[in-house]
């Protein structure tokens, strides 16, 4: 599996992070500091979803709107 490590992962001490690998029909999902541990899959479209949503809508910027 090739798995990506998200490029703002750089800041901080870069352990912060999970890793995401594409497989045929799901996308893996892992802790970046904790590898061999369990590892979630999602239905392509729903992880796509997903992303977009955060983009649409960060965790950053909802957290701080409360």
């Amino acid at each position: 599996m090739n798995w990506r490590k998200s490029s703002y992962s750089d800041g901080g001490d870069g352990n912060t992070c999970v890793e995401i690998a594409a497989l045929p029909a799901r996308i893996a999902v892992r802790d970046s500091k904790a590898p061999a541990r369990a590892t979630l899959t999602f239905p392509a479209p729903a992880f796509t979803a997903l992303i977009d949503h955060l983009k649409e809508h960060p965790w950053s910027e909802a957290r701080t709107s409360g």
